[in-house]
C-alpha cells in the first residue's frame, strides 16, 4: 500500500512539473509595468521585463507589453517576437550597455522581430549598440525608434539577413554597422530615417546592402560609406550632410533615383549612378570621384 502511495505521489509530482515547465513555455507572454518576473507573464499576470518574459516563452514564440514603461535590456537566444505596441510603444533603456543583443547558436531557426520599440541609450554615460546582431537571422526591425548610441545603432556581424522597416536612428555614431566575422550578410532597408552621428552606413566585407524610401541626414563623416561592402542606394534623400554624401571607399556604390544635394561633398571614390538623380549644392571637389553609369 506505502508503495502505490509513493507511486501516486511520483506521478502527482511529474504532472506538476511537466505542467510547470508547459507553463514556462507559452507561446505568448506579456509584460507591464506593473508586472512582476515572478509571474507566469500570463495576460493577466504578466512579468515586469523583457528578460524575465523570455525564459518564460517558448521559441517561435512572442511577448508583448501592456502599457507603455520601460522593460530594461535583453539578450535572446531563441527565435521570437517583442512587440511594444498595444496603442503605445514600450522602451528599452541601455544606459551604459546594449539594448537588445541577438545571439542564437542552437536550437530551433526562424525569425527575431523587434517591433514598436523605443531603443533609447540616454544616461551619465550612453548606451553602446541599440541592437547587437551575433548570430541569428534572419532578425527583422520595424516601427521602431533607435538613439542614443556611443557606437551604432545596429551592429550585425552575423551572416543571413537583416530588415529594417519605418524605423528611425537617431544621435548614433554610427547608423547601421556590419563586418560579418564568416558568411555573406544581406541587409534591406525601407522607409527608415538616419539622422546625426559620423556615419549613416558603415558597411564591411561580405555585406550587401539596399536602402530606398529613406532619408540620410546630419552624417559629419561619411553618410553612406561602402568600407568593402556593396551598398544600393534608390529613390532616398540624402542631405544636408556635413560630411561626404557617399564614399566608396573599398567597397562599391550604385545610386538611383535620388535626391543627394548640400552635402559637405557629393562623393568620394567611384560611384556607379543611373544618371537620373538630383544633384545640387553638394561642396568638395569632383576632380577625386568619378561617376559611371549603368
Amino acid at each position: 500500500m506505502k508503495s502505490f502511495s509513493a507511486l501516486v505521489l511520483l506521478i502527482g509530482a511529474l504532472c506538476l512539473g511537466m505542467a510547470s515547465v508547459a507553463q514556462a513555455q507559452a507561446t505568448r507572454t506579456w509584460v507591464s509595468g506593473v508586472g512582476d518576473d515572478v509571474n507566469p507573464c500570463s495576460r493577466t499576470a504578466p512579468c515586469k521585463t523583457f528578460a524575465g518574459a523570455i525564459s518564460k516563452t517558448a521559441s517561435g514564440g512572442e511577448i508583448d507589453a501592456l502599457d507603455p514603461a520601460g522593460y530594461g535590456a535583453v539578450t535572446i537566444t531563441k527565435p521570437i517576437t517583442i512587440d511594444g505596441g498595444g496603442g503605445q510603444v514600450a522602451s528599452i533603456l541601455a544606459s551604459g550597455v546594449q539594448g537588445v543583443i541577438v545571439n542564437i547558436t542552437s536550437g530551433p531557426t526562424g525569425p527575431v522581430i523587434l517591433r514598436n520599440l523605443r531603443i533609447n541609450g540616454a544616461g551619465s554615460t550612453l548606451g553602446t549598440n541599440g541592437i547587437n546582431l551575433i548570430s541569428g537571422s534572419p532578425l527583422i526591425v520595424e516601427d521602431t525608434r533607435i538613439f542614443n548610441f556611443s557606437q551604432n545603432g545596429i551592429n550585425a556581424t552575423a551572416s543571413g539577413s537583416l530588415v529594417v522597416r519605418n524605423t528611425s536612428f537617431e544621435n548614433t555614431t554610427t547608423g547601421i554597422h556590419t563586418a560579418p566575422s564568416s558568411g555573406q550578410l544581406a541587409v534591406s532597408i525601407s522607409e527608415s530615417l538616419f539622422s546625426g552621428g559620423q556615419f549613416t552606413f558603415n558597411v564591411g566585407p561580405q555585406t550587401f546592402l539596399s536602402v530606398g524610401h529613406s532619408t540620410i541626414t546630419g552624417a559629419t563623416n561619411a553618410a553612406v560609406l561602402a568600407n568593402g561592402g556593396i551598398i544600393n542606394v534608390d529613390t532616398a534623400l540624402v542631405a544636408n550632410n556635413p560630411g561626404t554624401a557617399l564614399n566608396a571607399a573599398a567597397g562599391v556604390i550604385r545610386v538611383s533615383n535620388s535626391q543627394i544635394y548640400n552635402n559637405g561633398a557629393r562623393q568620394a571614390g567611384t560611384i556607379a549612378s543611373a544618371g537620373n538623380n538630383l544633384d545640387a549644392g553638394n561642396g568638395g571637389s569632383a576632380s577625386s570621384a568619378t561617376i559611371t553609369t549603368f
